[in-house]
């Protein structure tokens, strides 16, 4: 499909073979011009180079190309009417088009009326991109689409989207080798995708801004020996440019359990205090994301606790956590949602109730006879080992479900050793996705 941009004095026309928009005075020239702004002859490139990827971006939001050219429509019109630092002028469009297509997507209005094409799809102007203004707190805190990376014949990424929201814990689960840690990358702007988008904190991912408010904390990682505690947390205070007085310093140390050890040379730590000084390390600066890969590493069973207070504390300060690890109990104790990677791809998503579904019900039984195992089957899904019976049950059951059918298998002769309530564990339920995406 082809795309171009006419200019008629003051009318620009952003023209596909359905569509053309104009609008007077919808290029904007600052005054004086040669500041870096956008001019008439930069706004005609950007529009040209800009426009499929506007689109791209849009549609993977919505899922239909005719309601992102709607929303590319809003966006150019927006950005004409702007002074956007002609450096800058991509990542406006790319965050702007995210932007408003999800808010299409939340409010139910996949189509915005061309009047209403100057403000963002919740009828506010989209604000500048850069220093000059924060990204909105509605925007999530990360959001991609599409990831994919080669190396050369291996796929290692396949076409990975997910979002993490503000105050939101996402787990991020697979095999070795599943494509964990590359997202990581991808979104920390440390290895670059051969394809997707990536947007942090409302910023794209391209952009070094988007990551001065992320706090990461790697597997391996290394400090320098001949450092303090202390030294380590300043030189990585100074690194994010963050302004951290001391006294907050020293309360992350007391948070990670360092707090008597902030003058001893890291040299002499064990993997575990290694670890829980990456971790002040990845939280001094106030991050509103924390991306951690395998943060419970080498540490201990009260060390593992503490991790799980933390990350429960950032999730009531509304601080949004990515989570990657193969600790499963530690996964399900504390994310609100968890994305499964197998082979590159997304093989499952979704809250913790989605994925684990129903609950069931474990009997040891004797002397089951037809009748008794058809009052089973009529509760729910039966399966049997043995003298070990399961049975499905909904996802919320009456209350009186369990005590009438113990009391019609005691009616039909049924010796009843032990009624044990259950649950799907979420290791089982990775382990079954696994397994049946290798069968497959």
């Amino acid at each position: 499909m082809r795309e171009d941009v006419e200019f008629v004095g003051h009318v620009a026309a952003v023209r596909s073979p359905a569509r053309l928009v104009k609008r007077k005075d919808a290029v904007a020239v600052s005054s004086p011009p040669g500041r870096g702004m956008v001019v008439r002859a930069d706004l005609e490139q950007v529009f040209r180079s800009a426009y499929p990827r506007v689109v791209a971006v849009a549609a993977r939001v919505l899922g239909s190309r005719d309601q992102a050219e709607d929303v590319a429509q809003e966006v150019f019109l927006t950005f004409g009417r702007s002074s956007v630092p002609a450096t800058e002028a991509l990542g406006w469009l790319t965050v702007a088009a995210a932007h408003t297509a999800l808010n299409h997507l939340r409010s139910g209005r996949r189509r915005a009326s061309r009047e209403e094409a100057a403000g963002g799809g919740d009828g506010r102007p989209w604000p500048a991109v850069g220093p000059v203004s924060a990204p909105s707190l509605e925007s999530p805190a990360v959001w991609c689409s599409g990831l994919r990376k080669r190396y050369r014949r291996q796929v290692a990424v396949d076409d990975v989207s997910f979002t993490v929201q503000r105050g939101e814990v996402l787990g991020l689960l697979g095999p070795n080798g599943a494509g964990k840690t590359s997202a990581i990358k991808f979104l920390l702007g440390l290895v670059r995708p051969d394809a997707g988008e990536v947007l942090l904190l409302g910023r794209p991912g391209r952009d070094p801004a988007s990551r001065a408010r992320v706090g990461y904390l790697p597997e391996l990682f290394r400090y320098q020996p001949w450092l303090t505690v202390a030294e380590v947390l300043a030189l990585h205070v100074r690194l994010a440019g963050a302004a951290v007085p001391d006294r907050e310093r020293r309360e992350c140390l007391a948070t990670v359990g360092l707090a008597d050890r902030a003058g001893d040379r890291v040299g002499g730590f064990s993997k575990g205090m290694q670890q829980r000084l990456g971790l002040a390390v990845a939280l001094v600066a106030r991050p509103e994301l924390v991306i951690l890969d395998e943060p419970t590493s080498a540490l201990d069973p009260l060390g593992r606790a503490d991790v799980r207070d933390l990350l429960l504390a950032l999730k009531d300060r509304k601080v949004a956590v990515l989570l990657n690890s193969h600790l499963i109990g530690e996964v399900e104790r504390v994310c609100d949602r968890v994305v499964i990677l197998d082979k590159g791809r997304v093989a499952a998503a979704g809250t913790l109730a989605e994925l684990l579904g129903g609950r069931e019900l474990r009997l040891r039984l004797d002397g089951v006879s037809d009748a008794a195992a058809a009052r089973l089957a009529a509760t729910g899904a039966l399966t049997r080992s043995g003298s070990v019976f399961t049975v499905a049950l909904p996802a919320e059951p009456d209350a009186d479900l369990v005590p009438a059918l113990i009391a019609d298998l005691v009616a039909l002769g049924v010796r009843v050793h032990a009624v044990e309530p259950a649950r799907v564990t979420l290791e089982e339920r990775l382990l079954d996705i696994l397994r049946t995406g290798a069968a497959a």
